[in-house]
């Protein structure tokens, strides 16, 4: 039993959803138990952060605050030290709020969560979590209390190197794949996400939580490799024997996952109210934009000289700029972060533009990025953010100095290769600021005019959920639409006292990892 159930759905998108709800000639209906919570509860477009990317998403998901407030942007953080520029992982500890699982553990609700990113090193709550985005190898150093790992090698089957994130696998994310790979693909991560489940589906069954949180990532890892089989828009009249084959492997996990949702439905109870939300939506991008490229063309950007050595070949291929620091003055650190990075001397002599010509130099360099034209003649960027204007908070100067938006939602390449836009074999999923809310349960509104939401309010909602006071210095709020006019009478909205900083001395002891204790 559970007062509040929150299933996060990684890149889930009405573009799918709308399809797999319905019953289509030879398919049927793909999802029918979120074809039931929308038909019966709230549905509404899910408005992202202003990059709509995993972690900065999530994590405003988890503290109902801004990344320019939270401090995460990005999968890594990018220090740049003048003559070198190093990267490291984003981690929990990166993170400058309080997440709602230490909010309703301090106010004695019972809390699991499950699998949400940049939640490494746990931090200490009042029930079970299992960071996401982690290694096998330190699988159970990330997770709390420190007996739940020993506790999870008990499920059958549970196998922690099939349920772990393993990160030369999906550095693959947005390659051209062949048809074998493809498959193999949808295969791993339809077996991760029976892992999930299983370790979902015990400790709701046993631990009786008020919150529990799980989010199943297969959804956004699917869609970027198989998107061109997914989409509606994108099929063809008559599919290729391939096409067809992995269409239906692909359509084959979403059934999986409807079945995963209503079982953790069943074990929540018919008291449970039901959240389902994605950290943003998806569609088809169609070019490939190598942003470093231009900017090496256009002067502001120089490229290491390659030796030829083995090790300059293998960095040169890796998702990380791989640049000569002296000379360049702009660049784009990650392919995820869309951002370009402006480099301002820390003293005279220094690698990087003058302070006093920052302001003109960003104002020139923002006319160039808009000239980029891709081979029709098309705008290849059709926005450009500021970093005051799209990160405004405590940690905005961690933030890359623009946010770029391609014409098709896609992310770029940070890679020397030419030409500066090229189509891709097929169309691959990206990244779209919409995603997904879907609610039902007791007092929860049948609304089907899909108002948009905002997802700096999910935090706020799943604490009212659970008759808890929403922080005043939270960013989001309760929509009025989501709930009956009898649940707000009967369960009005407080405002309570402002986050706290996460307390990194209360957390889970590190113990060896699972490899070290092999």
């Amino acid at each position: 039993m559970a007062k509040t159930l929150f299933i996060g759905l990684d890149g889930a998108t009405f573009t799918l959803f709308d399809a797999f709800t319905r019953d289509v000639p030879g398919e049927g209906v793909v999802m029918p138990t979120v074809a039931r919570l929308m038909r019966e509860g709230f549905q509404a477009p899910l408005r992202s952060t202003a990059h709509p990317l995993t972690p900065p998403a999530w994590v405003t998901m988890m503290t109902g605050r801004s990344p320019g407030s939270h401090g995460i942007f990005d999968f890594v953080r990018t220090d740049d030290r003048g003559n070198d520029c190093l990267w490291t992982l984003s981690s929990a500890n990166d993170i400058r709020c309080e997440t709602i699982w230490s909010i309703a553990s301090r106010q004695n609700r019972r809390v699991v969560s499950l699998n949400f990113p940049m939640m490494s090193p746990p931090e200490s709550v009042n029930g079970s979590l299992v960071s996401g985005f982690v290694s096998w190898k330190h699988l159970r150093r990330n997770m709390t209390p420190s007996s739940l790992y020993d506790r999870l090698k008990r499920i059958p089957g549970f196998d922690a190197k099939e349920i772990a994130w393993d990160f030369k696998r999906e550095d693959q994310i947005g390659d051209d794949m062949s048809q074998a790979d493809l498959e193999a693909w949808v295969h791993a991560h339809r077996l991760r996400e029976e892992q999930w489940f299983r370790v979902a589906e015990t400790l709701l069954r046993e631990d009786a939580p008020d919150l529990f949180a799980v989010m199943f990532d297969g959804t956004d890892k699917l869609q970027h490799q198989t998107w061109h089989v997914l989409d509606p828009r994108l099929q063809p009249e008559v599919p290729s024997p391939e096409h067809a084959r992995l269409r239906s492997l692909t359509l084959g996990y979403y059934r999986r996952l409807d079945e995963y949702i209503a079982r953790l439905i069943e074990l929540a109870g018919p008291e449970a109210q039901v959240f389902i939300a994605s950290d943003h939506g998806f569609t088809a991008t169609f070019n490939i934009v190598r942003i470093n490229r231009y900017l090496s063309e256009l002067g502001y950007l120089t490229w290491r000289e390659d030796d030829g050595s083995e090790e300059t070949r293998r960095r040169v291929d890796v998702n990380f700029a791989y640049l000569d620091w002296t000379k360049t003055t702009a660049y784009c650190p990650t392919p995820s972060s869309n951002g370009v990075c402006i480099r301002v001397a820390r003293e005279p002599g220094a690698p990087g533009i003058a302070p006093s010509e920052s302001s003109a130099f960003r104002e020139s360099l923002i006319a160039d990025l808009y000239k980029l034209r891709g081979p029709n003649g098309e705008q290849v960027i059709t926005q450009i953010l500021l970093r005051e204007d799209a990160f405004p908070g405590a940690a905005m100067a961690e933030a890359p100095d623009l946010t770029l938006t391609l014409n098709d939602h896609g992310f770029v390449s940070v890679r020397d290769r030419t030409p500066v836009v090229a189509p891709r074999a097929y169309p691959a999923g990206t990244h779209h600021p919409d995603g997904i809310l879907i609610a039902a349960g007791p007092g929860v509104a049948r609304d089907d005019s899909r108002k948009l939401v905002w997802l700096i309010d999910v935090p706020s909602i799943l604490l009212h959920s659970l008759d808890l006071p929403v922080p005043e210095d939270f960013e989001g709020a309760v929509p009025r639409q989501l709930f009956t006019n009898d649940m707000w009478a009967k369960r009005p909205l407080r405002t309570g006292q402002a986050a706290r900083p996460i307390n990194r001395d209360a957390s889970v002891e590190q113990g060896p990892s699972d490899a070290e204790r092999e």
